[in-house]
């Protein structure tokens, strides 16, 4: 059987998975954009593995990422996440992700969806590269740099121009697997 030749950061089990499945795939439901959202602040300084490895578990403390859910965490559900060890305990991503959903939820008030908005900024359309090697995959673009400015003047934190292109991808606003990807293909 033929081996399937995959975007070389893809190597262990999970990432893998996520490559195969989801990384590049247009997004548009809501609590899955706020997911990522959350993950990508929180992965800043850390490996995607690392959250990865963290994901089911945020899923359950940050009740299936429901924004209005979170929206709504007082001190002591604060705590709660800054004591569980099942999740990274940064306090400053902690306090960014319930300060981010109040944010999502006016975004969403004023565009209707979340996904109106953050689709507006590549006009509803997939941007698709065509990079041949990892070292040609941009770490942030005009794009990403106007996104991250928008977020933090609507109140967003950890959304800094590499998150909002993590953002990006993760989500398929852009496709980034490598033309020697089977996904880039599969995504065109």
């Amino acid at each position: 059987m033929k081996q399937l030749s995959r975007c070389t950061w893809a190597k262990k089990p999970l990432d893998i998975e996520y490559h195969d499945k989801e990384w590049g795939v247009p997004l548009r439901d809501e609590n899955k954009l706020f997911e990522f959202l959350i993950l990508e602040g929180v992965q800043a300084g850390l490996s995607w593995s690392t959250v990865l490895q963290r994901r089911e578990d945020y899923r359950i403390l940050y009740d299936q990422f429901n924004p209005c859910i979170v929206a709504n965490y007082g001190q002591d559900k604060v705590a709660s996440l800054l004591n569980d060890a099942k999740i990274i305990r940064n306090k400053l991503k902690v306090h960014a992700s319930v300060k981010n959903a109040r944010a999502f939820l006016e975004t969403q008030q004023e565009f209707g969806l979340f996904s109106t908005y953050l689709w507006g900024f590549v006009d509803d359309t997939a941007i698709i590269n065509h990079w041949q090697s990892p070292s040609q995959v941009p770490n942030e673009t005009d794009v990403s740099k106007r996104l991250s400015k928008d977020l933090k003047k609507r109140g967003f934190s950890f959304v800094g121009p590499t998150i909002c292109y993590a953002l990006m991808q993760a989500t398929g606003m852009v496709n980034d697997h490598l033309t020697t990807c089977f996904r880039h293909q599969e995504l065109k």
